[in-house]
């Protein structure tokens, strides 16, 4: 049913085409030529000029064969992390890893691949669903930027799938975390090391102090906090005036995150104020939390997709963010699926190629069913 081979290749090609957050272009205009040929109707909206991006966020339309059925959301995100500039994939003993300087990119090409087998075996095979809706995003990476900054006009479709997950296909994510990231900037006053140190106030201790104050990792079992950069200092003769730190803090629990989060920011203004200090602190929120309930047609349509292809059904909560989060803020009804991603963000990253065959598989079928199930 699947052509293992041309999922594989499709596959590789993508992976060896650089598309690291914010210079997703080249992988763009390949895809678009692609879905071009497959015969989708392709637009690429304003998003990377919102953000200051190579290109934005593409969404291409596929008019169903059966046209009384609701359109469905298919969607994967183009960019990589770092290191992801010269990806050489290697095939050894059914399974894909870059040979090990860079990351494979699996996370979510394998995503888009899967996608875009899926629509060939449809076609190839003539089986009948209703319109197709993709969204490829730039810059999800970077705190789902291109997610954010959609044209939610352009899309008809109220319902789908993103597939950008580590599980076994059959596993969805049904609830994930809300973030926010925290900055702020302290500052000291500036003094030679040597000769008058006592006249400075060190920027840098006083941040060591305020992080030393927060209880950081995971919190329970829904909440996690970090401090993940922190820069400053000129000189080692110099008492450093300003210091930046960046952290975050995660939550399923909305109210949870806001309170973890104002007690980190409480932290470092009041340890700045006490040692003499400034603290000027921002927060954002880059994404709220989802939690999908048992009766979500998505969860119900890939049941039973799975189901029919007797795999296990599996819905988990997961501790990261996805493009899933966003669409379900916007009010559409879209579950994370997993594709069997493995080691992701590091260089030891690999995917199966049974489990891109697998998973190709079970989306063609969720695809068939979705005529089955009113959105």
């Amino acid at each position: 049913m699947i052509n293992t081979e041309r999922l594989l290749q499709q596959f590789l090609a993508l992976v060896k085409i650089d598309s690291v957050s914010g210079q997703e272009k080249k992988l763009a205009e390949y895809l678009k030529d692609i879905l071009s040929g497959l015969g989708f109707n392709v637009n690429e909206d304003d998003a990377g000029e919102k953000i200051n991006y190579s290109c934005g966020n593409l969404i291409a339309r596929l008019p169903g064969s059966r046209t009384d059925l609701a359109p469905l959301l298919l969607s994967a995100h183009m960019d990589t992390v770092e290191p992801g500039r010269g990806v050489d994939p290697v095939l050894e003993d059914g399974i894909v890893r870059s040979r090990g300087e860079t990351i494979l990119g699996a996370d979510d090409k394998a995503g888009i691949a899967i996608i875009l087998e899926a629509v060939r075996v449809l076609q190839e095979q003539k089986i009948p669903h209703g319109p197709l809706e993709v969204v490829l995003t730039v810059g999800e990476e970077q705190g789902l930027l291109g997610a954010r900054h959609l044209d939610y006009s352009l899309l008809t479709a109220r319902w789908g799938y993103v597939l950008d997950c580590d599980g076994q296909p059959g596993t969805l994510i049904v609830r994930a975390p809300s973030q926010d990231r925290i900055s702020a900037t302290i500052t000291g006053r500036a003094a030679h090391a040597g000769i008058n140190p006592e006249d400075g106030i060190n920027a840098i201790y006083v941040a060591a102090r305020a992080i030393n104050r927060m209880k950081l990792g995971r919190l329970d079992e829904e909440t996690t906090a970090n401090i993940g950069t922190i820069a400053g200092g000129k000189a080692t003769n110099i008492v450093p005036e300003t210091v930046t730190i960046q952290g975050e803090v995660r939550s399923l629990t909305d109210a949870v995150r806001q309170q973890v989060t104002r007690q980190m920011v409480d932290i470092l203004q009041s340890t700045a104020a006490e040692m003499g200090a400034r603290a000027d602190v921002q927060v954002e929120t880059l994404y709220h939390s989802f939690h999908l309930s048992p009766d979500n047609p998505a969860l119900v349509l890939a049941g039973r997709a799975a189901r029919t292809l007797g795999l296990p059904v599996v819905h988990r909560s997961s501790g990261g963010g996805s493009d899933a989060n966003v669409f379900n803020q916007h009010g559409l009804a879209v579950a994370n699926l997993g594709i069997a991603m493995q080691k992701v963000h590091t260089t030891e990253e690999f995917i199966a190629v049974q489990d891109l065959v697998q998973s190709t598989a079970y989306l063609v079928e969720i695809i068939k069913q979705a005529g089955d199930i009113t959105p």
